[in-house]
């Protein structure tokens, strides 16, 4: 089994796992007082670097980064992401953070609210706000959805380091083909029930995409009602959620190494957040969404009313894989094979808020 990391991301700071020789110990939590909504393992590093943006009621938003897998953190002297006073913005929160693929080592994106992207080319010390995407024409129409108005996910091509897309809450999926210089809607197929047009152009509440392991113009998406696949890298998209208890739910993960293979935790419905029929279970398909199996070995069987939101649950790089999920009650749990068994690792935190784990 191998060792692996798990950074856990709470409304107080942020929690580090480790498992050694099969074996999990926690570190004593990091950023005290702060919310850490977006954290990245960067491994294409010989020693992996850990960026983190937390969140101080007294200091504001910042991004970190750590060299020794986060037993020091280094704040740049000069804030990492900074709207330009031209832009008239200011930063209020970095909702993602994610390293490029290999193609472009030190490249790192960061998604923010107000809704926008930067780009690293330090590996995350500094970034440069993509002008393109914030003066998209579409954006005076653009709406903040309940958790405010954000650039939350950030999809790169390992097979092309022009090809970039983002999702945007309530706005939908972007796509550049140019490395950003364009950027274009790419939501067709993807419904907004809460508009008075349910198939706009633009405008839908995309909760979280991930990337197929194998075909990756392929793409898994959970929407503000319904999960969507797209097999031409988000050009248009299918609704693939006939199966699950509920279609509503924030998060999505796919499996690092196996094709078709992609993870879900549904919620009963945007007016009643909490685990589909009151279970804390997550749904696994093996078949591209074409069905889907509920996965409960090992997690709790009684009346469950732990939320997971969009960042929080997560894979690994092993093989079998690491899959992992944290919820507001403040729960972690994880599975050392593809999701057919779960442990509890940590109880009692801060409302989790993202999890990332990558072997070490």
């Amino acid at each position: 089994m191998p060792d692996v990391l798990l950074t856990v991301g709470t409304r107080k700071g942020l929690f580090i796992g480790r498992r050694q020789d099969g074996r999990w110990e926690f570190d004593d939590p990091g950023f005290p007082a702060q919310a850490v909504y977006s954290v990245a393992i960067d491994t294409r590093r010989p020693t992996p670097r850990l960026l983190a943006g937390g969140d101080s009621a007294h200091w504001g938003p910042s991004v970190f980064h750590s060299d020794d897998l986060g037993r020091t953190w280094t704040e740049p002297a000069r804030p990492a992401v900074k709207f330009p006073e031209d832009t008239g913005a200011s930063l209020e929160r970095v909702w993602q953070l994610h390293p490029a693929p290999e193609h472009s080592p030190d490249v790192v994106y960061a998604g923010t609210e107000p809704a926008a992207l930067f780009r690293s080319a330090d590996g995350g010390e500094s970034f440069e706000l993509v002008r393109p995407l914030w003066e998209h024409p579409t954006r005076s129409k653009w709406v903040p959805g309940g958790g405010g108005e954000a650039v939350h996910t950030v999809v790169t091509d390992p097979r092309d380091p022009d090809a970039l897309a983002v999702a945007v809450s309530t706005a939908g999926v972007f796509r550049s083909r140019d490395g950003g210089a364009a950027w274009a809607p790419s939501n067709q197929g993807v419904s907004a029930v809460f508009l008075p047009d349910p198939h706009p152009e633009f405008g839908q509440c995309v909760h979280k995409i991930a990337q197929d392991a194998g075909d990756k113009d392929r793409l898994y998406l959970q929407n503000h009602w319904g999960v969507f696949r797209s097999d031409d890298a988000g050009a248009s998209w299918t609704d693939i959620g006939s199966g699950l208890p509920s279609d509503f739910g924030f998060a999505i993960a796919a499996h690092p190494h196996r094709p078709d293979t992609a993870y879900v935790f549904p919620i009963t419905a945007d007016s009643d957040r909490v685990p589909a029929g009151r279970r804390c279970r997550v749904y696994r398909t093996t078949d591209a969404g074409g069905t889907w199996e509920p996965l409960t070995r090992g997690l709790p069987e009684a009346d469950h009313y732990g939320t997971v939101l969009r960042d929080a649950l997560c894979t690994d790089d092993a093989d079998p894989a690491g899959v992992y999920f944290g919820n507001r009650n403040g729960e972690v749990y994880a599975s050392a094979d593809d999701g057919d068994s779960w442990q509890l690792l940590a109880e009692h935190l801060p409302d989790v808020l993202c999890v990332r784990a990558a072997v070490i």
